[in-house]
């Protein structure tokens, strides 16, 4: 059944509304997931998966006085690759990415279809936690368990937001957006440091008596045990709605691919959508790129110390649960899409000044993480929540497919750019430059798009400021 792109189907009972209640289970698998953003991808996984690859090479580090480590260009096998130790995180990164490429526009064309997306949502938030619980048993140079772990906590990541954002047009109508956005987004950065926070403290008591790799490990298991616990929650407050397309029949995962089909061929009915969407997934990607390198930017280039990263990302997490909320304010004031523009010249020069830092020392490094956490927390939950505005209704997950392709942990070009000018040129200063241009090119793309006629030709309500 396809529908008809020239009139949104009308809202069925209950859509666009919520209690309270429901609104804050909503926020809080915000708060479950974000330990797999913020302990594994943000903080662990880079350098742990590094270390591993190397362990793997072969490579014994001669512990020169030039700071300079032979192995993070020794040669490592893996999926029938030859690939420098150095870039085998950024290419598994990769590999998932492309895998999520193809499956998050089905997942969401089939959610959309379900009456049972609390089922579905359940599913994709326990692979992930026992994928990210297992880290726990990556050890020498088990590179390949690493990987292949990684990918599947990663699909089951993405793929359990794009049905968790579907909710959210579900449950307030636009002119709440931008609040409701924020306030998940604020919980998330609120709960990814809580865990943080713990790990930290577990490092700090635990690493001289048991040694880095068992606290790291465990660390990373912690964040698949903290997601699988907390999603208990949304899962009882939620409410599943009837679908507005019709409920799926036959095999579903025929019918999403076939309702995805007819997804695409309408696209092009919302020209002004899908000019939004390439300029999100250009600007994110940049963004996304930051958060998943950062921590083997610091241990790599910077030689900072595991300890300094989580501070600092510890830093990141509680500036960041204040900064989704304060520039969720902005919004309120200017309009979400003007914040969104001035988030992004700030990222430009969070970029330049990662370039500039000094090797060896903490306090810049920190300086520049508050910088992060102050612009990174509104920048995602206000692009949400535009989105949510220009996505015709009853066709919530199937367009947040697309929309996740590039959110949370799922970018792919960043990292490939940023994997290919290690290979090319053994720096990770260089590979840090190439993110300018993402953007660049982003700013310039969100501010050619004209909001309140996408919001119009979409079939919603454009709030009073954008």
């Amino acid at each position: 059944m396809t529908a008809d792109v020239s009139a949104p189907p009308a809202p069925a009972e209950g859509y666009g509304e919520s209690t309270k209640r429901e609104r804050v289970g909503w926020y809080f698998y915000d708060w479950a997931n974000s330990a797999f953003s913020t302990t594994l991808v943000a903080v662990f996984l880079g350098p742990y998966l590094t270390a591993v690859a190397k362990t793997a090479s072969g490579c014994v580090d001669p512990n020169t006085a030039d700071n300079i480590d032979p192995c993070i260009s020794a040669p490592v096998h893996l999926f029938g690759m030859t690939l420098k130790a150095g870039s085998v995180y950024p290419a598994v990164v990769t590999i998932s990415v492309v895998l999520n490429v193809l499956l998050l526009p089905v997942v969401g064309a089939i959610a959309d279809r379900s009456a049972h997306k609390r089922r579905m949502l359940a599913i994709f938030a326990y692979v992930g936690a026992t994928a990210t619980t297992c880290m726990f048993f990556v050890t020498g140079g088990a590179i390949l368990l690493g990987a292949l772990l990684t990918i599947v906590a990663t699909m089951a990541f993405a793929a359990s937001i794009v049905v968790y954002n579907s909710f959210l047009p579900q449950l307030c109508p636009e002119e709440d957006r931008d609040k409701v956005s924020s306030r998940g987004w604020a919980f998330g950065y609120l709960g990814g440091g809580l865990l943080l926070l713990l790990n930290l403290v577990a490092l700090t008591l635990l690493e001289a008596k048991y040694g880095t790799s068992i606290v790291v490990r465990a660390s990373m298991a912690s964040a698949g045990i903290w997601w699988g616990v907390f999603t208990l929650l949304p899962l009882r407050r939620l409410r599943d709605r009837p679908p507005l397309e019709g409920v799926a029949h036959g095999n579903v995962l025929t019918g999403g691919f076939k309702q995805l089909g007819h997804t695409i061929k309408g696209l092009k009915a919302y020209p002004l959508t899908l000019f939004f969407l390439g300029a999100y997934l250009i600007y994110n990607d940049g963004i996304q790129t930051v958060i998943n390198l950062s921590s083997t930017y610091a241990d790599q280039e910077l030689k900072l110390g595991q300890s300094v990263l989580v501070i600092t990302v510890l830093l990141v997490q509680f500036l960041a649960f204040g900064g989704a909320l304060g520039l969720g304010f902005l919004a309120g004031r200017i309009g979400a899409w003007k914040t969104v523009l001035i988030s992004l010249v700030l990222w430009t020069g969070v970029i330049i000044g990662a370039f500039s830092l000094p090797t060896g020392e903490a306090v810049p490094f920190m300086i520049l993480g508050a910088c992060i956490g102050l612009v990174l927390g509104g920048s995602q939950a206000l692009s949400r929540s535009l989105f949510s505005l220009l996505i015709p209704k009853g066709k919530e997950a199937e367009y947040f497919g697309f929309f996740e392709i590039s959110d949370k942990g799922t970018s792919w070009l960043g990292p490939l750019a940023f994997a290919l000018v290690f290979e090319l040129t053994n720096s990770y200063r260089v590979g840090l430059v190439s993110l300018l241009i993402f953007f660049v090119i982003g700013f310039f793309l969100l501010l050619a798009v004209p909001m309140r006629r996408a919001i119009v030709a979409a079939g919603n309500t454009p709030p009073t400021r954008l």
